[in-house]
């Protein structure tokens, strides 16, 4: 049996409260949920050089 387990707490990156296992590194499921939210409605994005002639062309 490991006797040396490190426990770490840390906030909710939301609304700052102590995190959950279960949603880490959120607190509920609620706080998860409005991070999603956030990645798929463009507020949370990640900056690139790229154009949008870069991008590659679907063919039908």
């Amino acid at each position: 049996m490991n006797t040396n387990t490190q426990t770490t707490t840390s906030k909710c990156p939301i609304c700052g409260k102590e995190s959950n296992a279960n949603y880490h590194p959120f607190c509920s499921k609620h706080c998860a949920d409005v991070d999603l939210n956030r990645w798929l409605s463009g507020v949370y994005r990640i900056e690139t050089d790229e154009s949008p002639d870069d991008l590659p062309v679907e063919e039908d």
